[in-house]
């Protein structure tokens, strides 16, 4: 099989059915399995997936186990030579699966690769970053966002120069939608449980990069992502944490100490 794709669903039945019907129309000339994984949604989702779409495997954990959790459940389960996490808020467009399939046919030294997002008005995503560090949450998160050096370090770490027309080995790219090669999996191992929400996906490609495997943006697939930051903050309401600030939050700080003392991979493996 060439490829498995999971689809993971938390309360968005009618997002997991529209992009269930979009891969369907995208991505013909590939030997697929689609693997929806619900994490405790009670949205109706696993009747309409059964209604619908007898052939897809569904997966109920029975609770919001989190991003990382809940993928995992797919990537025991997935057969494909090449293993794709999708978002249901994902559009695909120009048969941009195939293309991120051939891509790693072409480049055996690719583990993972993620495609370009753009908005539906069709501006592009910032998708792809250098490496956190504990500075860039202080500039991020504090007032101190707003002199000219901290703008100018986002800038760097937010890639505000990289044109994105281009395919390009990156540091990491969004969890949104990362196509892995099954094989690199037994070397870097599934996601990261102790992660709940956020930072599992750079934690991941910093492993692949660790583990002698590049991670590339493929600027010529390109898809729509219904893009939300729920843990946005203004820079002088450091304060006012949301539920989902407090959970990204928590996720670097036990990113950091995962890391502490350990080098970043170099990107030119």
């Amino acid at each position: 099989m060439d490829l498995s794709i999971i689809i993971l669903n938390y309360k968005t039945k009618g997002l997991v059915k529209q992009c269930i019907k979009n891969v369907k129309n995208t991505t013909a000339n590939l030997n697929y399995e689609i693997i929806v994984v619900d994490n405790g949604s009670n949205d109706g989702c696993e009747k309409m997936v059964k209604e619908n779409f007898p052939e897809i495997e569904f997966i109920a954990t029975g609770k919001n186990l989190g991003f990382a959790t809940g993928n995992n459940f797919g990537l025991k389960k997935a057969q494909g030579k090449y293993i794709m996490l999708l978002n249901p808020d994902i559009t695909i467009l120009n048969n941009s699966i195939e293309k991120m399939v051939d891509f790693m046919e072409k480049n055996p030294q690719v583990g993972l690769a993620g495609p370009k997002l753009v908005n539906p008005d069709g501006n592009y995503q910032i998708s792809c970053r250098t490496w956190q560090t504990p500075k860039l949450i202080l500039y991020r998160r504090t007032p101190l966002g707003r002199f000219s050096f901290a703008k100018k370090a986002l800038d760097q770490h937010l890639m505000v120069d990289f044109d994105h027309q281009t395919n390009l080995p990156v540091d990491w790219v969004m969890g949104a939608c990362m196509l892995v090669r099954s094989s690199a999996l037994e070397q870097v191992g599934l996601l990261d449980e102790r992660f709940f929400f956020y930072v599992e996906d750079m934690d991941w490609c910093r492993r692949f990069w660790q583990n002698n495997f590049q991670v590339y943006y493929l600027a010529e697939a390109e898809m729509i992502h219904l893009y939300e930051r729920a843990s946005a903050l203004d820079n002088s309401s450091f304060l006012s944490f949301n539920k989902m600030t407090r959970r990204h939050i928590i996720s670097f700080i036990k990113y950091f100490t995962k890391y502490l003392g350990i080098k970043n991979a170099p990107r030119n493996i």
